[in-house]
């Protein structure tokens, strides 16, 4: 019976670390924002998130795009609250003169205040920063081909102040930083005058 107990509690924790949500936005209304979420920008200008239809969605038929124009959208998740996690995503990005860029937030505390990265196809870079009442700082940067017009997949792990980036399966960024200690939301992001879509966005804790 003790055995059967240790084994049981043992399953259970696995299960918890393990657990993670996922968000395809297919049972959300298209055209509009996603609901349960904050659609939204950290600086000026006119973010426009909306949820619109993609044959080429990773998983179909739905995705999260964003088409406006402001310093940086983000769209955040309203109902998370992790300290140590990962956030994952997959992303397009299809269109910008200035930007073509698609990242996830992570411990957030409102739109001014959160940790980000993301990848670049017009500098093909992958960046972690972190954003203290709307200043954008980068703590570390790796240069790596990112491709306009393909699905790409983009996660970073937390723990502590120890992020892991991971870009198309391959890990580019170990970094270490102490802004944000606290457990916050997650979310996703863009810059500038970025045309991107989300697909299948996935955070957990652990």
């Amino acid at each position: 019976m003790k055995t059967l107990l240790l084994a049981s509690l043992a399953s259970t924790a696995v299960a918890v670390l393990s657990s993670a949500d996922t968000v395809s936005f297919d049972n959300f209304k298209a055209g509009a924002a996603p609901p349960g979420w904050t659609a939204t920008q950290t600086g000026s200008g006119s973010a426009k998130w909306s949820v619109e239809k993609d044959d080429s969605a990773p998983s179909k038929p739905n995705v999260l795009k964003q088409s406006g124009e402001a310093t940086f959208p983000v769209c955040i998740k309203n109902d998370t609250n992790l300290k140590d996690g990962f956030v994952e995503v997959k992303f397009k990005p299809i269109a910008g003169k200035e930007d073509q860029a698609g990242g996830v937030i992570w411990r957030v505390q409102d739109a001014n205040n959160y940790y980000i990265s993301r990848a670049n196809a017009l500098e093909d870079n992958v960046t972690i920063y972190h954003t203290i009442n709307g200043k954008r700082v980068a703590f570390k940067n790796v240069n790596t081909k990112v491709t306009s017009g393909v699905w790409h997949t983009l996660r970073v792990e937390f723990h502590g102040n120890q992020f892991a980036v991971v870009f198309d399966s391959n890990k580019v960024i170990d970094a270490t930083d102490e802004s944000f200690a606290h457990a916050g939301k997650v979310g996703v992001w863009t810059k500038a005058d970025s045309v991107t879509e989300f697909d299948d966005f996935t955070y957990g804790a652990k």
